[in-house]
């Protein structure tokens, strides 16, 4: 085996760079497409069906040209191809973000299938390495098992290792586009080697390949992941492509991924957001009357974001104690540094939502879930299991509001969760958003109905912002009847429903 080292070494470089191309494409999508189960399912599909062409393809080519210099010069064009991927794809990219505003579903198609397209080439020469190293390292039939037994096994240790380094370390480090680089020169390494064992001026003949790749690199370097005309920001963090916004009214919005919803919004001299956020202050006005703002003791809110309704809490109930899960550090960051998220009655938890539920014996008089937005729904946050562990930290008079997505008049998703919410709580209430896709629900632990709502206005009398909130939430109020879909642990169809809504909506608009 100590001969084949360097043909081990190459077959662990391709397995951890085929898996780690796999995942620093997703990155390279999401600013653009998303992160929707789809958007997985096509990149997960497709790489496999390249693999698998490579390993055929390679087979075939070793057999023919069974030499080490053939191997490496596969592997160097595996490499080069790897890090020219962002750059060529940057300017197929840019096509997609008017088309996304559009609802331009040929446009955006077609900028999909072209940037994974463009991994065909490097993931298909990765497939090659490992049955032309198998070939090579072959030294007596009888082991020939034994032989591809270690080879798999190596290269399957290096996609271990590359399943990990994109979203845990290179991406949040250096950038989608320098992950990219970094594994090309690696590859490179690792390909330039081995043509200098099998002679000078055969490794000559591809040393410009590095100098090509720095090259772009640089040049290129500063370049915005997503052009925006008024973006202040940007960055990657191992869950989202964040970019905030400044209007020219001084306000600021906080983008995630594709930048179709909203996350937070922050006005310096503005509190009242006109959004869904507002909501959630009158949820507990829905609690039998007489109910006043001074029963509000404390606040929970599951998905943070950039801290929009903590400021709002704070403000209007005064330095009340909030908890604020937020599953991503990078925009409780971002929040912090430009949003204005600094209040010092909240307590900032990076965690998921549900761990931190699991793990908490606090109560709380609101508990708000603003962790769902079209097509990016965590199921574990829409489940009937969920629900009853929400209600076991409400207090005897708490409530639970959550920000659902539709699809103009498509309620299916509401229906849903209104129904989820009916099997744990003995009353919930739905309130329309105007002028959005955004729907408020309110789950209370005591029972309700809807005219609580107007029956506790006097006790919001005089105050400028809970006031006219709950009278605009009366105007709202919607009669819905539930779905007959509950979702539960063992079955939360929500991606399933989620996909349908956007699929049915974009084809309505063509």
């Amino acid at each position: 085996m100590r001969k084949n080292t360097h043909l081990y070494v190459t077959a662990f470089a391709g397995g951890l760079t085929s898996l780690a191309v796999e995942l620093a494409a997703a990155s390279l999508l999401r600013p653009h497409f998303g992160t929707a189960n789809l958007v997985w399912a096509t990149i997960i599909g497709l790489i496999l069906l390249y693999l698998t062409a490579g390993y055929l393809l390679g087979g075939r080519w070793a057999d023919s040209s069974p030499r080490p210099s053939t191997l490496y010069q596969i592997v160097a064009w595996a490499a080069f191809f790897v890090g020219i991927v962002p750059f060529v794809a940057y300017p197929v990219l840019v096509l997609a973000t008017p088309a996304f505003e559009n609802f331009d579903a040929v446009m955006l198609g077609g900028s999909f299938a072209a940037v994974l397209i463009l991994f065909s080439l490097p993931v298909t020469l990765l497939g090659c390495v490992s049955p032309f190293v198998i070939r090579l390292a072959m030294e007596d039939v009888t082991s020939a098992g034994q032989t591809a037994g270690r080879v798999y096994a190596v290269s399957t240790a290096g996609s271990f290792l590359g399943s990990f380094l994109p979203d845990l370390l290179l991406v949040p480090l250096i950038g989608t586009r320098n992950t990219f680089v970094l594994l090309s020169l690696f590859l490179l390494t690792v390909a330039l080697v081995g043509l200098a064992r099998s002679g000078l001026r055969r490794l000559l003949l591809y040393l410009w390949m590095p100098v090509v790749i720095v090259l772009l690199a640089l040049l290129l370097r500063g370049q915005p992941v997503k052009p925006a005309a008024d973006a202040i920001y940007e960055t990657e963090s191992s869950y989202n492509y964040i970019q905030v916004i400044e209007r020219k009214d001084g306000c600021r919005q906080l983008l995630l991924n594709e930048g179709q919803g909203i996350h937070s919004v922050y006005c310096p001299d503005q509190l009242r957001s006109s959004g869904p956020w507002d909501y959630f202050l009158i949820a507990p006005y829905l609690n039998p009357p007489p109910y006043s703002p001074d029963r509000v003791e404390s606040v929970l809110l599951i998905g943070l974001a950039g801290g929009t309704m903590a400021r709002q809490f704070t403000e209007v109930y005064g330095p009340l104690p909030i908890d604020g899960v937020e599953i991503d550090p990078a925009i409780a960051r971002v929040g912090r540094e430009h949003f204005g998220m600094n209040q010092p009655n909240l307590n900032v938890i990076v965690a998921d939502g549900r761990y931190y539920l699991a793990h908490s014996d606090r109560r709380y008089t609101i508990i708000g879930v603003d962790a769902y937005r079209l097509p990016y729904i965590p199921p574990h946050l829409t489940t009937a299991e969920f629900f009853r562990q929400v209600r076991d930290h409400l207090t005897d008079d708490g409530a639970v509001v959550i920000n659902v997505g539709r699809a103009g008049d498509d309620y299916r998703l509401v229906e849903a969760m209104l129904a989820t919410l009916l099997q744990v709580f003995p009353s919930a209430h739905v309130i329309e958003i105007p002028y959005s896709f955004n729907t408020i629900v309110v789950a209370t632990l005591q029972p309700s109905n809807a005219g609580n709502l107007l029956a506790n206005l006097p006790s919001l009398e005089g105050d400028e912002f809970l006031y006219p909130t709950a009278l605009a939430a009366l105007a709202n109020l919607r009669s819905t009847e539930p779905s007959q879909v509950i979702f539960t642990d063992d079955r939360a169809s929500i991606e399933l429903m989620t996909n349908a809504l956007v699929f049915d909506f974009i084809l309505q608009r063509e």
